[in-house]
């Protein structure tokens, strides 16, 4: 059996991924190590005992290493198993020393996914603005709501066409919709299966309904939503965030909310969200704020713990896993 060993700073963190349920399955498939190795020197102190662990088991509070570290700390190391989202901190020191790195990304995506589609579905019938205005006033929130088209025959624009923007535009299937994706990497054979029309972003943001930005959190997305973007937006347009702030200027966003007060913004990312409270953008009505929840919580995070042990199984076996990450991906991946 393979020698494995868990290596996180935050066991706490681990224990919610890798619960009980995910523990019974990962003991059938490896010898784990018995304890939660937390740091560098705590690795460097094992070393003996670890010296033919194979494979590492991870999740956030993974461990930025240098590669004589982890040669030093794991000479027999062979892939390492990360139970979240992006790798961007720590892998490649991990690859240059020819250990395999894996990621649960894509099980991290699948709630994202079902965030966002659920904000859409809601969006084209202006709940986000008919709700509260209904509360004071019925007939007044009525009357709003004649403005909204609804889910049929619109059109929804999605910012990147990754692991989220992909499944996302497979998911928009269900309703009658036209989906254009901006997405210099999108080729037009995936654009055609995917049944969505590749367009610029100055389009996508001037004739959609609900645009949904799915960007990677790369240097060069920083900036990349342009202001005349966000004020080109239909007067019932929405545009909902669950990229990554720095991708626009919100400066801009707040003009673009309070230029046309019909026009809605949902935002579960914001630039410096330890201060979202005194953001100009969090007293507006038609901006509706959300603390960073899209992504995978509460019992969703053992999904990720369970693409970690399918990856193991197919690396076991010597197949092919579309969990890998390379170098090359990591050049446009989140």
């Amino acid at each position: 059996m393979i020698k494995a060993a868990f290596l996180n700073e935050t066991p706490d963190t681990l224990r919610r991924v890798y619960a009980e349920r995910q523990m019974a399955r990962l003991n059938k498939l490896v010898q784990l190590y018995p304890a939660v190795i937390t740091s560098v020197d705590e690795a460097r102190a094992a070393r003996d005992a670890l010296k033919d662990v194979e494979v590492v088991f991870s999740t956030w509070g993974m461990p930025a290493m240098t590669e004589a570290e982890i040669k030093e700390c794991f000479p027999s190391l062979k892939a390492v198993f990360y139970g979240a989202g992006s790798v961007q901190y720590f892998a490649r020191p991990f690859l240059n020393a020819g250990v395999r790195v894996y990621s649960a990304w894509q099980a991290n995506a699948v709630p994202v996914v079902q965030y966002a589609f659920a904000q859409i579905l809601l969006a084209t019938k202006g709940y986000f603005r008919v709700q509260p205005l209904t509360r004071a006033d019925r007939s007044a929130g009525h009357k709003l709501f004649e403005n909204y088209p609804g889910n049929y025959d619109v059109k929804i624009g999605l910012l990147g066409c990754g692991a989220i923007g992909s499944r996302l535009a497979e998911m928009l299937r269900q309703i009658d919709c036209e989906v254009l994706v901006f997405d210099p990497f999108l080729s037009k054979e995936r654009a055609e299966k995917l049944h969505v029309q590749k367009a610029e972003m100055a389009e996508i943001f001037a004739e959609c309904d609900v645009i949904s930005n799915h960007l990677a959190n790369l240097p060069a997305t920083v900036g990349i939503i342009k202001r005349e973007y966000f004020l080109s937006m239909k007067p019932y347009a929405t545009f909902i965030n669950t990229g990554r702030g720095p991708q626009l200027d919100e400066k801009d966003l707040y003009d673009a909310l309070t230029t046309v007060p019909t026009r809605t913004a949902l935002l579960d990312v914001m630039t410096n969200e330890g201060h979202s409270n005194e953001n100009p953008l969090n007293a507006l009505e038609n901006c509706f704020i959300t603390p960073h929840i899209a992504g995978s919580s509460g019992l969703e995070v053992r999904r990720m713990a369970e693409y970690m042990m399918d990856a193991f199984e197919l690396y076991e076996k010597g197949e092919k896993c579309n969990y890998e990450v390379s170098l090359a991906m990591l050049e446009t991946m989140a």
